[in-house]
């Protein structure tokens, strides 16, 4: 079983902290599977290992564009989180047969890699890299946390965001590939509970989950 929530506009700190009240929860084993999705006013975020140094504007043009940098316990280095931008958040139990972290990651971008398909755009992986590709070009970043074999943070699939906000940084620490979003890749607006539409049944066709639509607004 997998509860799916749509939250709407939510920002990051909250949704981390809804997170985290979650995951303990789930090793508590008082609710079942959930996926979170969602969108996040403008907002950095940088992975535990991440540079700062792959984020290229100062604090105050930041602070000037009404954005920051969130330094968190994911894994990954710095993205950036937007409107029209879908994020997903799964929390998961692993346990007992897919106590795997690299096979957890590649499942997380086969469900976006088979939404793609769904809108007619070919999409996969690059040898070495997280994340799912179109070409040279990053649709949807990846960067979770796993605790006792429960798993937080998870994906952000560009839908139909802006793409100036990265220009402001070294996307995922990677030189030298652009990012892309859905929209652009199939010739067509597409919105985000359009593409929300797709992920869920997608993700629980490749997690065998049986999902179940909760009111977004019960956080």
């Amino acid at each position: 079983m997998l509860r799916v929530r749509r939250l709407g506009l939510v920002p990051y700190r909250e949704a981390w902290d809804l997170q985290k009240d979650l995951v303990e929860k789930r090793k508590r084993r008082e609710i079942d599977d959930v996926l979170l999705l969602l969108e996040h006013p403008s907002v950095y975020t940088l992975g535990r290992r991440g540079d700062l140094g792959h984020v290229l504007a100062s604090e105050d043009e930041l602070a000037r564009l009404g954005t920051s940098v969130v330094h968190t316990d994911r894994g990954g280095d710095v993205t950036w989180h937007g409107p029209g931008q879908l994020v997903g958040y799964p929390i998961l139990s692993l346990e007992p047969d897919r106590k795997d972290v690299v096979r957890y990651v590649r499942d997380l971008e086969e469900s976006i890699i088979r939404a793609l398909g769904d809108f007619g755009v070919r999409a996969g992986r690059v040898r070495g890299m997280t994340g799912v590709w179109a070409g040279d070009e990053k649709v949807a970043a990846i960067g979770v946390r796993i605790s006792r074999w429960v798993t937080s943070h998870g994906f952000a699939f560009n839908v139909c965001n802006s793409l100036g906000p990265y220009e402001r940084i070294v996307p995922c620490g990677i030189v030298g590939r652009g990012v892309t979003t859905l929209s652009r890749l199939a010739g067509r607006p597409v919105s985000v509970g359009e593409a929300a539409e797709r992920v869920i049944v997608r993700f629980a066709e490749v997690f065998e989950r049986e999902p179940i639509l909760e009111d977004g607004g019960a956080r």
